[in-house]
């Protein structure tokens, strides 16, 4: 009969495509790889990829000192000043050069100019080696001369007429030699070559004969 000649075709058309789609269905599936550790857990490579570029960029910027802000407040830190013996030299003055009731005038006036002065070190002259006061100068680190502060004296003091220098000792009240020529900060006391100290007597013009 036509009509089921037509049936026939049909329905083993569809049941061969059932059984196609089923076979395709339970085929064996190749392994998927994964990356994953031992524990279970993902690897760190995984896990660094997933968003390395952002993390690498917010560990560049957070670790740059150029992200750090410059402190731009007052400075808490001050250099120190240069030692200065100013104490040890009105104290020596005081108890040792000029004590006693008959050098007050002089010891004050001398005090006072000290006083005055700004300089960080300071030096006394002695007429000799018996320490005889004379002079009180100003040595500036940075220079080699001496300038007269007070007293009686060359006004100006350089190394090449220094005959000995003298270290004073606060607890004894005395002043000791110290075997050099050259100045420096530890130095308090210095005595000039003997020669310096003469005075050239000014010529008195001969009167013309008559």
């Amino acid at each position: 009969m036509p009509g089921t000649l037509d049936f026939v075709p049909i329905h083993i058309g569809s049941l061969v495509s059932i059984l196609f789609i089923r076979f395709v269905m339970f085929l064996p599936h190749p392994p998927h790889h994964r990356t994953n550790s031992p524990t279970g857990f993902p690897s760190p490579n995984r896990l660094g990829n997933h968003n390395g570029e952002k993390d690498w960029e917010n560990a560049s910027t957070a670790s740059s000192p150029a992200s750090i802000p410059e402190y731009t407040g007052p400075k808490l830190y001050k250099e120190p000043s240069a030692k200065s013996n100013k104490y040890i030299i009105q104290n020596a003055i005081t108890r040792c050069c000029l004590a006693g009731k008959v050098n007050e005038p002089q010891k004050n006036k001398i005090l006072e100019e000290i006083d005055k002065s700004k300089s960080n070190h300071y030096l006394i002259l002695f007429r000799d080696n018996s320490c005889q006061f004379r002079a009180v100068y100003t040595f500036p680190p940075e220079s080699e001369e001496m300038h007269r502060v007070a007293g009686v004296g060359p006004r100006v003091i350089t190394k090449n007429m220094i005959e000995a220098i003298f270290k004073y000792n606060s607890d004894r009240k005395q002043f000791t030699q110290i075997p050099s020529k050259t100045l420096s900060a530890s130095v308090d006391a210095v005595t000039i070559q003997g020669h310096l100290w003469q005075t050239k007597r000014p010529v008195t013009p001969k009167k013309p004969s008559k």
